[in-house]
């Protein structure tokens, strides 16, 4: 798979992190808490119910691997001790970005000379952008694995319809379902979350995620590092047009160990401004176009 898709990084982050990429040590940020669903008029089976979320889950994988409909979007992500903006263009060669902002200021002339050089070395280097590739495409394979189990690793509860900003939504909450056996090491943190999930009925589009570490998790039964109990993670989709389902808005906390170091994890990230770009855009004509700023003013959702 040559186009990453937003869904899948953010999934790796949860089930990867081990090794994987590594986010900023930080303060506590409090976790938000989902307002409860009013109950539903006619509540469905757990068959029903079951059933509807593993439709919302194929989808998600079908579309994770989807290569068809390449985008640039604006991508601003904070931390306790950063923030900053990328604009990102995906192509058939894996996602290029370029840096925009950092603090939410403009790049001093030092940054952008520094960004653009990056760039130009990266449009000179097929071998730098091959690796890149490479590695995503790997990512992408391990979350991929997670998405495939995913609709027997949990028992999903139907408790009624949600509002949400684009409308409203089936909730469910899931827990880990005692007959699941993970089947290897990105899935087995699975047996130690709850969380809730809310499906789009309509498109049956997983629309938001909580997911909530109930118990510690040892990674490569603890030689590779820990997860600790209390961490949790929010996905937020939605339609950017045209069908297609995008992440919005992802925010993660989780504590642990990578081998021998401890780490915290905690980061919020927003997309927006999504457009589409030719398919089978090369990476050599993405970053012209970041350099060119061809997509700065580009409009989007």
């Amino acid at each position: 798979m040559a186009v990453e898709r937003p869904a899948v990084r953010k999934l790796m982050l949860l089930v990867c992190l081990l090794p994987g990429p590594l986010l900023p040590d930080s303060a506590a940020a409090p976790a938000q808490t989902a307002p409860p669903a009013a109950p539903a008029p006619e509540a469905l089976s757990a068959t029903q119910a079951q059933a509807l979320v593993g439709r919302a889950l194929a989808n998600e994988l079908r579309a994770a691997q989807d290569t068809g409909h390449p985008m640039r979007y604006q991508l601003h992500k904070s931390s306790p001790r950063v923030t900053s903006t990328k604009t990102i263009i995906e192509s058939k060669d894996g996602a290029v970005a370029r840096l925009t902002s950092i603090n939410g200021n403009p790049l001093s002339a030092a940054d952008e000379q520094r960004e653009q050089a990056r760039l130009n070395a990266l449009q000179a280097d097929p071998e730098l952008q091959r690796r890149r590739k490479q590695s995503q495409e790997t990512d992408t394979g391990r979350a991929l694995k997670v998405l495939r189990v995913l609709p027997q690793a949990f028992l999903y509860q139907y408790t009624g319809p949600a509002d949400t900003p684009s409308g409203t939504v089936e909730k469910f909450t899931f827990k880990p379902n005692p007959a699941f056996n993970p089947p290897d090491l990105e899935t087995d943190v699975l047996t130690a979350m709850t969380g809730e999930i809310w499906v789009d009925a309509a498109q049956e589009r997983v629309a938001r995620l909580e997911g909530h570490l109930e118990q510690d998790v040892d990674v490569g039964w603890g030689l590779l590092g820990r997860l600790n109990k209390g961490g949790w993670i929010v996905i937020e989709q939605a339609d950017v047009g045209g069908g297609q389902w995008r992440t919005a808005r992802f925010q993660m906390r989780m504590s642990g160990r990578v081998f021998f170091r401890t780490r915290l994890f905690d980061t919020t990230e927003e997309e927006t401004q999504f457009a589409p770009v030719p398919v089978g855009l090369g990476y050599v004509q993405a970053i012209q176009m970041l350099l060119s700023g061809e997509d700065s003013n580009s409009g989007g959702k």
